[in-house]
């Protein structure tokens, strides 16, 4: 078996901004490690898994690699990072790599995509393609979504008693079904005959319109549009429905929530990641990820759904809740942060408030999915979480609502609902 993240590139993250300025986004924690580790994490636990291929278009550069080298460490799997030539979808570039993947002699393999969060019910999907279709077979991970959030993902319709996808369609205009693609799939090598089939026909109609920058066109590949779509009624796609916990991360207000399922799970997988009240610590409220290296003073409050960084200092009376401290920052006495990410070296001064809105899905409806709000609605910045970018100075006594601030910034006064450029 083997593992391909799939990581995107640099011009992809646009509604992770100003976070992605800094480090590429499968790179940004996610209570407390970063994002792209809990899949490493959850791929090298499956028995068999021999190795994890990164794919994107990142540039190879220092943070990507150093990451890589004390993943390989951690969890004694070889890790490699294979860089695509351009964005070539989501199909593309395994079709690009398909030798590599194949190398090894790899019988099945894991396709993920970075931006979701998930229980990653691997070893389930393994088990639930022995029982269902044969070893030819593709499975895709389903969730359910309710009937309008549905629309903006890859709808699955699918036979009740055999799982087989009969029907596939990305972001229908009209309801098509309550199960949607998780971004998660299990695929053997015959997949790249499909995909195969699919260049084919890319390169074909390339022919006909002999456009000047064809060859470039034809190796751009979506697995969904191109490939499921394709391949729904033919017997060789299955779903396997997960009942497990899922979100996208696509804007920085779906990273705290993303948080929030992380650390709920730590109870169970990494205990030792949570903060506990000690005598002399810091009152920590839920579930608390403080990096060892963070200075807290003993009567901040912590919690629920935080996570502190690296080097950190947090003052005294300090009260932090729903929010992301980044490496480097500086919470001086008394301030309040909610709903909040903290940049990198950011200072927030005494007695100040940074608080943000939060966009959670909704509590009453268990299968609400976070919605990926746009920036503005009628000119208007909608309200969601702040964002401070890296080293940003707010100064003592003002309170900071809704706004994102870009990096290097220094204010003077207090702000509500902007962009702060």
């Amino acid at each position: 078996l083997k593992a391909v993240i799939l990581i995107g590139g640099p011009q992809k993250g646009t509604r992770f901004r100003p976070l992605s300025f800094e480090v590429p986004k499968p790179l940004f924690p996610v209570a407390g490690v970063p994002m792209v580790q809990h899949h490493i994490e959850a791929c090298a636990k499956v028995p068999g898994v021999k190795e994890i291929l990164l794919m994107g278009f990142y540039q190879p550069h220092e943070a990507l690699s150093r990451f890589l080298v004390s993943a390989q460490q951690e969890f004694k799997i070889p890790i490699r990072y294979l860089q695509e030539y351009a964005a070539l979808g989501t199909g593309g570039g395994i079709y690009h790599f398909r030798d590599q993947i194949l190398s090894g002699g790899a019988e099945a393999f894991f396709v993920l995509n970075a931006d979701v969060c998930s229980e990653f019910p691997l070893q389930e999907m393994l088990e639930f393609r022995q029982q269902h279709g044969d070893a030819h077979s593709f499975v895709i991970l389903g969730t359910t979504a309710n009937r309008t959030q549905a629309l903006n993902y890859g709808c699955i319709v699918a036979n009740a008693d055999t799982q087989e996808v009969q029907h596939y369609v990305e972001k229908p205009s009209t309801f098509v079904s309550e199960i949607i693609n998780c971004g998660i799939y299990l695929f053997t090598p015959a997949i790249f005959q499909h995909i195969g089939e699919v260049f084919q026909r890319n390169q074909q109609e390339l022919v006909l319109e002999e456009s000047s920058n064809g060859w470039q066109r034809a190796e751009v590949i979506r697995l969904e549009q191109d490939v499921f779509t394709a391949l729904a009624g033919s017997g060789k796609l299955y779903v396997y429905k997960t009942d497990g916990f899922w979100s996208q991360i696509k804007s920085a207000g779906s990273a705290i929530y993303a948080s929030r399922l992380y650390l709920n799970q730590y109870s169970k997988s990494h205990p030792e990641r949570l903060a506990q009240n000690k005598p002399g610590g810091p009152i920590i409220r839920g579930n608390v990820y403080i990096h060892p290296t963070a200075s807290i003073d003993s009567t901040a409050v912590l919690g629920p759904n935080v996570s502190i960084g690296e080097g950190v200092t947090v003052g005294a009376g300090v009260r932090v809740r729903e929010s992301i401290v980044l490496h480097g920052a500086s919470l001086h006495d008394h301030t309040c942060v909610l709903n909040t990410i903290v940049g990198w070296d950011s200072t927030i001064g005494r007695w100040a408030r940074v608080e943000g809105t939060p966009s959670d899905p909704n509590p009453n409806d268990p299968y609400a999915k976070i919605d990926s709000e746009t920036l503005f609605r009628d000119g208007r910045l909608t309200p969601s979480i702040t964002i401070l970018g890296c080293s940003v100075t707010i100064p003592a006594e003002v309170v900071i609502l809704n706004s994102i601030v870009l990096p290097h910034k220094e204010l003077s006064r207090s702000y509500k609902n902007q962009i702060i450029l």
